[in-house]
């Protein structure tokens, strides 16, 4: 099994001093950004304001991740959304679309479930921990953005064809994310960890613009990981 790039001890607590030093800094100045969001949380649909949803974290160890709610409560369905999703608010479309709804993992950083860049972490059900590439991904800790979420920030949009979103998503979407995590992970540096936070803000605020095969190009990702997966019949 081929693993992951070694991490040096000094990096690693680089690493970590970033981590609690950016969330905390981002929570402090996105503060008036976080009480309107749970306002509008609160006029549109009532409680709860967080969202709590386990999810599976560095060496398989599970965790609740937060989020601000987007969805109706008592909904029951598919763990992936797709366009017209009749569970999403009208104030959750909204926090989707701009990428709001995952501001509150930063305290998930803070209590050291997840750093600012890694793998996006999944549900249960999405890990194949028999799978070498998943055994990879999760040697490292998952993060808020990585390179995977920012190529499929149009997540919803691309499985809006799909006949069968859960089908699409574990056979097409989940295996190009798993390469680009890892992808990301052999050429990690300081610098392109600052250029991925960077570009993961300013396409969420504002997303005009976005060209996903450009931003591939930029972080020297494969054709094949650049391409829009086709329909699943």
């Amino acid at each position: 099994m081929k693993r992951m790039k070694s991490v040096h001890p000094t990096q690693r607590l680089l690493t970590r001093l970033l981590d609690n030093s950016g969330a905390l800094a981002a929570l402090i100045l996105l503060s008036p950004l976080f009480a309107i969001a749970a306002l509008l949380i609160l006029i549109g649909d009532g409680r709860p304001i967080l969202f709590r949803q386990t999810r599976i974290g560095k060496k398989g160890k599970p965790f609740l991740i937060l989020k601000f709610r987007t969805m109706r409560t008592g909904c029951g369905g598919l763990a992936i959304t797709a366009p017209g999703d009749r569970r999403v608010t009208r104030v959750g479309a909204w926090l989707r679309g701009l990428k709001i709804d995952e501001l509150p993992q930063l305290i998930n950083v803070l209590r050291g479930d997840m750093s600012l860049i890694g793998p996006r972490p999944e549900v249960p059900d999405y890990v194949e921990f028999t799978d070498d590439r998943w055994r990879r991904a999760l040697e490292v800790r998952p993060g808020i953005t990585d390179l995977a979420s920012l190529a499929f920030r149009n997540e919803e949009a691309i499985l809006g064809p799909a006949a069968d979103p859960d089908a699409y998503y574990r056979s097409v979407i989940l295996p190009e994310k798993l390469r680009l995590n890892l992808q990301y992970q052999q050429s990690r540096s300081l610098p392109r960890d600052l250029k991925l936070l960077w570009m993961t803000a300013r396409y969420s605020f504002f997303p005009q613009g976005f060209d996903r095969d450009r931003i591939m190009r930029s972080f020297g990702a494969s054709a094949l990981a650049a391409k829009r997966p086709g329909r699943l019949d």
